[in-house]
């Protein structure tokens, strides 16, 4: 048996102590941190998969897509939204289906596929996806539904095409003077943005074709 002199004693005592009141304090957090690591390895290693399974099948979506196979898009982009949503695969998948089912005129389904994209896409492909859905509103005349989407869209670089589109959809109710203010505003975007002049030149058109003085504004942007 070790023998320890009194100082070292005191020292064992004080240390025992100490480890006596908080003891249960380090041992708890201590397997909290190491059951957050183990989770987190976990975790990572479970999206890289989902990363990894849902790529293979977007592939394989793509071929279809070149195929122009409507029934596989549709199949292969509803495995990847109802098994792997939480990839970037996804939303691109919905897109892309969304784009086959407006080709073969199903309209009800297309709908919901850029639904679901708007709902779990970010930044620009959620951006891209309310544009196509204001855009189908638009041809189903459900028109104040598409303006609802298009103004929940914030991202600057879609100001211009979202403001020329509810530009689209107030002059489809009649409504020239908002549909007016809608055209500036775009054109105005477009400008700031320094985009083409093409793409100004089509404004200018719908704004001069509306026949509405320069002076006269409208209470739509």
């Amino acid at each position: 048996m070790a023998v320890y002199d009194l100082e070292e004693q005191e020292q064992l005592d004080e240390i025992k102590a100490w480890w006596s009141q908080h003891g249960n304090l380090i041992t708890g957090v201590t397997v909290a941190v190491a059951i957050a690591a183990v989770s987190w390895q976990g975790w990572t290693w479970y999206q890289n998969k989902q990363s990894t399974e849902a790529s293979v099948i977007f592939a394989v979506l793509q071929q279809a897509n070149q195929l122009q196979d409507n029934g596989r898009i549709k199949n292969l982009a509803g495995e990847l939204t109802e098994k792997y949503s939480g990839t970037a695969y996804a939303p691109l998948a919905a897109m892309m289906a969304a784009r086959s089912s407006v080709e073969a005129d199903d309209l009800k389904t297309a709908r919901s596929q850029l639904t679901w994209a708007v709902d779990h896409a970010s930044d620009e492909i959620r951006a891209l996806a309310r544009l196509r859905l204001a855009g189908l509103l638009l041809d189903e005349k459900a028109y104040d539904e598409a303006i609802r989407v298009l103004s929940d869209e914030k991202l600057p670089a879609f100001a211009a095409q979202v403001a020329a589109l509810k530009g689209d959809i107030l002059l489809a109710q009649g409504k020239k003077l908002d549909a007016k203010a809608a055209y500036t505003a775009a054109l105005a975007a477009v400008k700031q943005n320094g985009d083409n002049n093409g793409w100004q030149q089509l404004l200018q058109q719908k704004l001069d074709a509306l026949g509405i003085p320069a002076g006269v504004q409208g209470g739509a942007a």
